[in-house]
């Protein structure tokens, strides 16, 4: 297991954190990647991705979801007070276990639902949400056209 990783990159203050022993994990410069393609030029660039296993993501998930079951992934923005100025967009929490186990239920490469759920926590961090129809319509459309932009097929495809 490691600890916190920091990479920075000329554009954004991306903190990678690999909180887990889970192998297969994808290389720093793909969730660098993945997480500018989703931000399409916001202007708050910092970032923290944690990387958990299971019972970190059941505590984190149960604390502030009220879900007792780990997640692919938890999105934390940061909500900057009036007048500091601040670069941090917010934290992405990803469960190494569940997004393995997702791709495979899915048939799914592991690196495209990887991607996806660094898609997916970004644009919430920007805002976007599925909780309502008409959200979930706008959310999945831009995360088709960012993953689409990486070479990623739609993840909202029906596989066999």
């Amino acid at each position: 297991m490691m600890s916190a990783t920091d990479f920075q990159d000329a554009a954004m203050n991306l903190e990678l954190q690999i909180e887990t022993d889970a192998s297969g994990l994808p290389p720093r410069e793909d969730f660098v990647a993945w997480t500018e393609t989703a931000l399409e030029g916001e202007t708050r660039r910092g970032l923290v991705i944690r990387i958990v296993d299971e019972a970190e993501s059941r505590q984190l998930n149960r604390e502030y979801r009220g879900r007792d079951k780990p997640t692919n992934v938890l999105s934390f923005p940061f909500e900057v007070p009036s007048g500091v100025p601040n670069e941090h967009l917010g934290d992405l929490v990803i469960c190494a276990h569940v997004v393995a186990k997702e791709a495979q239920q899915q048939h799914k490469p592991l690196a495209h639902h990887w991607a996806h759920m660094v898609v997916h926590g970004v644009l919430h961090l920007r805002g976007y949400d599925h909780m309502q129809e008409h959200e979930a319509e706008i959310m999945e459309s831009r995360e088709r056209q960012l993953l689409a932009a990486l070479s990623v097929p739609d993840p909202y495809r029906e596989t066999a």
